[in-house]
C-alpha cells in the first residue's frame, strides 16, 4: 500500500517536535517538509537536533497546494493553529490537528462544517484517547462497570515560566484554556455535554500579573458533576490525577499520568474478573512519544477507509464549546 504523504504546518505548539518525530518514525507515512511562517523561527530551527534535516516550505503553498499531500499536522502556537488549520481544510486535506482549537468558536464550527462537507478528518491531538489507563475508565464508565457516575475530578496542574505564561496570556482562562482540554476530552466522552459551567479563574502567584494561574471549573450534568483544576505553579513532579466515582464502583488513575502505572479500582460487588472493594490494576507504562505514535496509527487508519474515526465531528466540537465555556469565552 502507498505510503501517506504528510507535512507540517507550524511550529511553535508544544507537541510539536513530538508530532513531527512521530511522522518521520512511521512507515506508513511519506514526510515531504514543514511550513513556519515565522521566519526567524525557521531559521532557529534549522540548527535544532529534533529538526535536523527535514524540508523547509518557502511559501505555505508549496505544501497547501501539493494535491499528493493527503494530511497536514497542524502544530502552530494556540493563536496560530485554528487559522492555519482552516487553510488546511481550505484546501482539501486532512488534519491531525494540536489543542485546543482557538478562541473562535463561530469559525471552529465553519471549519468543522467544511471538514463534513469535504469528507476530511480532523483528528485532535488529545493524546491521552490512546492512553491505556484513561481508556480503561473510560471504557468502565461508558459501559455502566461502575454503575452511574456521579462524579469526576481532574487535576493536571504545572509549572511554567513567566515567558510562557505570557504566550497563553493572550487566551481568556490562562493555564485553563491551555490543559483543560485534555480533561474535558475524557469528561464529555463520558457524561456528555454538560448543563452548567462555572468556573474560578484566579491569579495567585507572581509570575505575570492578571494570567489566570490558578484556575477551577465545575461542570454540572443532571446527575453528575465534575471538577476540572488547573495550576500553573505546582512543584515539580506535579501529581497529576483522575478519578470518576460512580454508585457500583471508583477508579483513580494513580500518579504519574505519563507514564501511568496503576488504577485503584473499588467495586461494590465483585465483576469481570475484579474483586469487591480496592485493588490496584496495573496499566501499561506509555511515553509520550507513544500516545503520539497511536494518534497517528489510528489517524492513517481513517485516512485510509479501514476504520471510522476514534471521535465524531459532534465530539470534536463539543470539547471545544466545553473549553470555550469553562474559560467564558461563551
Amino acid at each position: 500500500m502507498a505510503r501517506i504523504r504528510m507535512a507540517q504546518h507550524g511550529t511553535k505548539h508544544g507537541h510539536a517536535a513530538g508530532k513531527l518525530h512521530a511522522m518521520l518514525e512511521n512507515p506508513d507515512v511519506e514526510f515531504v517538509g514543514v511550513y513556519e511562517p515565522d521566519a526567524a523561527r525557521r531559521e532557529a530551527l534549522r540548527t535544532d537536533r529534533h529538526w535536523q534535516g527535514v524540508r523547509w516550505f518557502s511559501d505555505a503553498q508549496d505544501m497547501l497546494g501539493d494535491p499528493s499531500i493527503a494530511a497536514i499536522a497542524s502544530e502552530g502556537r494556540n493563536d496560530e493553529s485554528l487559522a492555519q488549520t482552516a487553510q488546511i481544510v481550505e484546501a482539501g486535506k486532512h488534519v491531525w490537528y494540536d489543542k485546543p482549537a482557538g478562541d473562535d468558536w463561530a469559525e471552529w464550527q465553519r471549519v468543522v462544517a467544511l471538514a463534513r462537507e469535504r469528507g476530511l478528518l480532523i483528528q485532535m491531538g488529545y493524546m491521552f484517547r490512546y492512553h491505556d489507563g484513561f481508556s480503561r475508565i473510560a471504557n468502565w464508565a461508558r459501559s455502566g462497570f461502575l454503575g452511574d457516575v456521579f462524579g469526576v475530578r481532574a487535576h493536571m496542574s504545572t509549572n511554567i515560566t513567566p515567558a510562557a505564561r505570557e504566550i497563553i496570556s493572550v487566551h481568556r482562562g490562562g493555564i485553563l484554556y491551555d490543559l483543560s482540554g485534555h480533561m474535558l476530552d475524557q469528561i464529555v466522552w463520558m457524561l456528555g455535554r454538560p448543563q452548567k459551567v462555572t468556573s474560578f479563574l484566579r491569579n495567585d502567584s507572581d509570575g505575570l500579573p492578571g494570567f489566570a494561574d490558578n484556575t477551577l471549573a465545575v461542570f454540572e450534568f443532571e446527575r453528575a458533576m465534575a471538577l476540572v483544576d488547573i495550576a500553573a505553579m505546582e512543584p515539580r513532579p506535579m501529581a497529576r490525577r483522575f478519578e470518576v466515582y460512580g454508585t457500583e464502583g471508583s477508579a483513580i488513575l494513580l500518579e504519574p499520568f505519563e507514564p501511568a502505572e496503576a488504577i485503584r479500582l473499588t467495586l461494590e460487588r465483585p465483576k469481570e474478573g475484579f474483586q469487591v472493594g480496592a485493588q490496584i490494576v496495573p496499566v501499561t507504562p506509555q511515553s509520550r512519544q507513544s500516545l503520539y505514535e497511536l494518534e497517528l496509527a489510528a489517524f492513517l487508519a481513517t485516512i485510509r477507509g479501514e476504520k471510522p474515526p476514534d471521535r465524531s465531528y459532534e465530539h470534536e466540537l463539543l470539547v471545544q464549546e466545553t473549553v470555550l465555556r469553562g474559560v467564558g469565552v461563551i
